[in-house]
C-alpha cells in the first residue's frame, strides 16, 4: 500500500515538473525569439547607420560583399526612386523597384524600417532593416533561420538550465513523498483495523505538521471508539442483566400469586358446591381465603412500592429528625406484635438532640419491615434490640449515622446473606409464606435506605441470630426530594 501511494505521489510530482518544464520551454522560446530579434534589428540598424556614412553610389560589387560577409548578411542598396542599385547577393539589374517595399518606403520618408518576411527574390525569410542615406536608402536582410538557430541554442542552454533545477527539486519531493506515503499508509492500515473493530490500534507518530495532527486526531478517535465499545458492551451486559431480571420478576410475581389465588379459588368453589352450610368447615374456609386475599393486598402493595422507588415516582420529603424519635415511633407501632409473640423489644438511644437527615415515612418503613423480620424469626422468650450509634467521620465520606436491629432469632446461613436482598428470595421459603412474608421487604429496605444516601447490610450466625445494618446522612447532602439516581435502585435488584 505504501508503495502504491509513493508512486502516485512521485507521478504526479513528475507530471507537474514535465508540464512545468514545458511551460518554461514555451515562455522561453517566445521570450528569446522577441528579444534577439530585437538586438538583432538594432544591431542592423547601427551597421546601416555606419554604412551612411560612406559614399553608397560609388561602392565596387567586390566591396558591398565584404561589407555584407562583415556584416553577417545581405546588403542592399537602393536610390530615391527604388530602384536597387547595388545587391551583394543577386545582380540588381534583374531584382524589380523596392519602393513599394515596407522597409524601403520607410527609410526613404527618413525613417528607420524593419520589417520580417519571405524574399521574392531568393525565396527565404529575412530579417529586413533599412536606413535613410544621402543618395537613397540602404538596406541589411539577416536570414531567420539564423534567429532559429540562435533561439533553439537558447532553448537547450535554459532548458538544461530549468531540468538542472528540477533535480533538488525531484530529491526533496522524493523525501516528502516517501514520509507521505509511509503516513498514509499507516492511516490506511489505522482504518482497516477500526473497520474490523480493533479499536486499541495505535497510530504511531505524530508532529506539528498536518499529517502529524490528523495521526493524533486519528488516535483520538480510536479512544474514542473504544470507550463507546466498551460502554456499549457494558449497557449490553447491563441491559441481558436486567433482562434476566425483568424475566425472574415475571416467574417470581406468577409463583407469588398462583399460591393465593388457586388456594382463594379452591376454597371458594369448596363452599359454592355446599360447604357453605357445612357449620363445621365454612368459618375455617372463609378465614382461609381472607388469610389469602391478606396476602395477595400485601403482595400487591409491596410491589408497587418497589415499583415506584425504582421508577424513580416516589416523592420523599427530607428533613431533619431526632433519631431516637424515629427509633421510639417504630416501636411502639410493633410492640403489640412483640407482645404477642412474647418478644423483648429493647432500644438503645443514641445521644441526646443526635439528628438524621432523611424521609421519615421511609425510615419507618424500613425499622417496620426489619423489626417484623426480626420479631418473626425470633422464638417465643428472644429479644429485638434496636439501637443507633454515630460512625467515625474516616469510615465515610459524608457524617453518618448507623441504625442496627438486632435479633436473637434462628440466624441466616452464610450462603444466604449475599443475596438476602434481592426481590422474593427467601432463605426458608415454606416457612416465609407460612408468616405471611412477601419476599419484598428487604428488597424495599434495600431501595430505601440507598435512596436516602444510606447503605445496608446483614451480619448473622446460624441459630444465634441476626444483626441488620443501615446507615443515613446526618446531614443534607443534596439529595433530590423527587427520589434517588436509578442505577443506583436498580443495579444489584
Amino acid at each position: 500500500m505504501t508503495a502504491k501511494i509513493f508512486l502516485k505521489l512521485i507521478a504526479a510530482v513528475m507530471a507537474i515538473l514535465a508540464v512545468s518544464l514545458v511551460t518554461v520551454d514555451l515562455l522561453v522560446s517566445r521570450i528569446a525569439e522577441t528579444t534577439y530579434e530585437a538586438t538583432l534589428t538594432r544591431e542592423l540598424e547601427d551597421k546601416c547607420r555606419m554604412l551612411g556614412t560612406e559614399d553608397t553610389s560609388r561602392m565596387q560589387p567586390q566591396r558591398i560583399r565584404e561589407i555584407a560577409h562583415a556584416a553577417g548578411g545581405r546588403l542592399t542598396i537602393i536610390d530615391r526612386s527604388g530602384v536597387v542599385v547595388a545587391d551583394s547577393e543577386n545582380d540588381p539589374s534583374h531584382m524589380e523597384n523596392h519602393a513599394g517595399r515596407p522597409e524601403i518606403r520607410a527609410a526613404l520618408d527618413g525613417r528607420v524600417g524593419s520589417i520580417r518576411r519571405q524574399s521574392p527574390t531568393m525565396g527565404v525569410s529575412f530579417l529586413y532593416v533599412a536606413t535613410p542615406v544621402a543618395t537613397g536608402a540602404v538596406r541589411l536582410a539577416m536570414p531567420t533561420s539564423k534567429i532559429v538557430v540562435q533561439v533553439d541554442a537558447i532553448r537547450r542552454r535554459m532548458l538544461t538550465a530549468t531540468a538542472l533545477a528540477f533535480i533538488p527539486a525531484i530529491l526533496i519531493a522524493g523525501l516528502l513523498a516517501r514520509y507521505a506515503s509511509t503516513k498514509l499508509g499507516a492511516i490506511i492500515n489505522f482504518a482497516g483495523e477500526l473497520a474490523q473493530g480493533n479499536f486499541r490500534a495505535k497510530l504511531k507518530g505524530g508532529g506539528p505538521d498536518e499529517l502529524g495532527i490528523l495521526t493524533s486526531k486519528l488516535n483520538e478517535t480510536g479512544d474514542k471508539l473504544s470507550a463507546m465499545f466498551e460502554q456499549l458492551q457494558q449497557e449490553q451486559v447491563e441491559l441481558e442483566r436486567l433482562e434476566r431480571i425483568r424475566k425472574d420478576f415475571v416467574i417470581n410475581v406468577s409463583h407469588e400469586l398462583r399460591t393465593p389465588l388457586a388456594s382463594i379459588q379452591g376454597y371458594t368453589e369448596t363452599l359454592l358446591d355446599g360447604a357453605l352450610a357445612d357449620p363445621a368447615n365454612n368459618v375455617r374456609f372463609l378465614s382461609i381465603i381472607r388469610q389469602n386475599a391478606e396476602r395477595l393486598a400485601r403482595l400487591t402493595a409491596d410491589l408497587l412500592t418497589l415499583s415506584r422507588i425504582e421508577l424513580g415516582t416516589t416523592k420523599f420529603q427530607f428533613a431533619s429528625y431526632y433519631i431516637n424519635t424515629l427509633l421510639k415511633n417504630s416501636l411502639d407501632t410493633l410492640q403489640p406484635l412483640a407482645d404477642k409473640k412474647k418478644v423483648t423489644l429493647r432500644l438503645i438511644t443514641a445521644p441526646d438532640h443526635s439528628e438524621v437527615f432523611c424521609d421519615s415515612e421511609a425510615v419507618h418503613q424500613i425499622l417496620s419491615n426489619l423489626i417484623d423480620n426480626a420479631i418473626k424469626y425470633t422464638p417465643a422468650g428472644g429479644s429485638v434490640t434496636i439501637s443507633a450509634r454515630d460512625l467515625p467521620a474516616k469510615v465515610t465520606l459524608e457524617e453518618m449515622v448507623e441504625i442496627t436491629v438486632q435479633d436473637s432469632g434462628i440466624g441466616i446461613p452464610d450462603e444466604d446473606q449475599a443475596r438476602l436482598f434481592e426481590r422474593f428470595y427467601r432463605v426458608d421459603k415454606a416457612r416465609s409464606r407460612e408468616m405471611g412474608g412477601t419476599g419484598l421487604g428487604l428488597a424495599i429496605v434495600k431501595h430505601l435506605t440507598r435512596a436516602q444516601g444510606g447503605e445496608v447490610r446483614v451480619k448473622s450466625i446460624l441459630n444465634q441470630g441476626s444483626t441488620f445494618f443501615f446507615t443515613l446522612p446526618k446531614h443534607d447532602i443534596g439529595l433530590e426530594e423527587s427520589g434517588l439516581i436509578q442505577s443506583e435502585l436498580t443495579v444489584s435488584s
